[in-house]
């Protein structure tokens, strides 16, 4: 157990000192095996723990790369680009205004609204944050919305992209927990409705408080509506294909991805936004961003081995039995701990260093890994809006210099409480992320 402990230690100071995580995690677990390991009977000691501990990092990355689910990542990632490519940004947002912006604060209504539709597709926070701030702040600032309520439901709905399928965080726990990547998809999808309505509700909060800060924008007729929904009926059989087939169990999530991707291809030629450069630059953005989460996985991989070779996710379950803690309150300094680590760290640090030590110790106890994932999940989101690290604020911010991160902090106030508003309801009521599993998978 210290080794462990100490091994944790060494993997924070290594990431606060910015070193990347991969290398962090990969080098910590290389090491503190190496240290751990025996003596043979027949070699030196030195020679013994090397050749061990090479095997083991050998083996960890053949079983790794050999594993068939990783390739959702890289076809869904590629789906995304091919959707950002689309400009389909643009007309969802043109949709969720065409119902939603007559209202007061309805344009931050339809923003977020936009966000879960193109979050859904695009699968990453970060660039729903990234290119909705592009869409839908210029039309919030144009009817005169407060910098802070613009930016702030941007980046809230922006949050949204790791937990509506298709999920890479989903898809990354489901690997490292060793849990149905579908039943994960099928129990994302309510919790990301409740928080698209949990946030919308944040929004008429804030203007209920401060009419000024949202206006109602422009009524839009019926016949604006249906052309409005005609332009994202491409998108929308898209997205019900492929999740939809994954529920249906039509086909698996990998068959889900690469009919996604061919299906965001195609609507991206049809729509005339591909030259061969931006073909390019897609696969080219697309092998990078890959690269980066399968080398993260790598070391996320041997730190985890290292961790379970100590015995502490087993010895740390044995405290808890001793201590009689009821397994409720276990759960519960749980996610204080991710919203405390979601003030220094981002969310797929927090994944990869906390679930291979956490999950075994969840299931101990008898909770159901499934619905844990998802509240990990909606507990990674809120780090994405928390202070000081706060990644989608801080991608607004790069995207408009002129608004400062305290001026999009104070806006998120409202929103963050609704996500841990939603944080409690999903934890007491576990039938809100496992109801959909259940009725498809039994």
């Amino acid at each position: 157990m210290i080794e462990a402990v100490f091994g944790i230690t060494i993997l924070l100071l290594l990431i606060f000192l910015r070193m990347p995580i991969a290398l962090a995690m990969g080098l910590v677990g290389f090491m503190g095996f190496a240290l751990i390991s025996g003596l043979g009977t027949e070699v030196s000691f030195a020679e013994f723990r090397w050749q061990s501990v090479l095997s083991l990092a050998a083996n960890d990355l053949l079983s790794i790369s050999g594993n068939y689910s990783l390739s959702i990542i890289p076809l869904f990632i590629l789906m995304g680009n091919f959707v950002s490519q689309a400009g389909l940004s643009k007309q969802l947002y043109d949709v969720s205004y065409a119902f939603l912006g007559h209202k007061k604060g309805g344009l931050a209504m339809a923003s977020v609204t936009a966000c879960g539709l193109f979050s859904s597709i695009c699968g990453s926070s970060l660039a729903t944050a990234a290119t909705m701030s592009q869409v839908a702040i210029p039309q919030m600032r144009r009817y005169g919305y407060s910098d802070a309520l613009a930016t702030a439901s941007v980046a809230a709905g922006g949050t949204l992209g790791i937990l509506i399928p298709p999920s890479v965080i989903l898809v990354i726990y489901g690997i490292i927990s060793n849990q149905s990547i579908r039943e994960l998809f099928a129990a994302g999808f309510i919790p990301g409705l409740i928080g698209i309505v949990f946030y919308l509700m944040a929004v008429k909060w804030v203007v209920y408080q401060r009419p000024q800060d949202g206006p109602a924008g422009k009524k839009i007729s019926l016949r604006e509506k249906i052309t409005a929904i005609k332009g994202v009926q491409a998108t929308l059989l898209l997205l019900v294909t492929v999740i939809g087939g994954i529920y249906a169990g039509i086909f698996t999530p990998t068959e889900a991805a690469s009919i996604g991707s061919m299906g965001a291809f195609c609507i991206a030629l049809f729509r005339r936004t591909l030259t061969l450069p931006i073909l390019l630059r897609i696969a080219s953005d697309s092998v990078k961003t890959s690269a980066s989460l399968f080398a993260i996985l790598f070391g996320a991989t041997i730190f985890a081995s290292f961790i379970d070779r100590t015995g502490f996710p087993n010895q740390l379950a044995d405290v808890i039995q001793q201590m009689a803690i009821a397994p409720f309150v276990v759960i519960l300094l749980i996610l204080l701990l991710y919203i405390i680590l979601g003030m220094v760290m981002e969310s797929l640090s927090m994944i990869l260093l906390t679930v291979p030590v956490i999950y075994p110790i969840v299931a101990s106890m008898g909770f159901d890994l499934v619905w844990f994932g998802i509240i990990v999940v909606v507990v990674t989101e809120i780090s994405l809006i928390t202070p000081p690290v706060g990644l989608n604020v801080f991608v607004l911010s790069n995207m408009l210099p002129d608004v400062k991160v305290g001026t999009i902090f104070k806006g998120i106030t409202p929103f963050w409480v609704m996500d841990i508003l939603r944080l409690l309801l999903l934890t007491l009521i576990p039938s809100f992320s496992l109801f959909l599993p259940q009725l498809f998978y039994g």
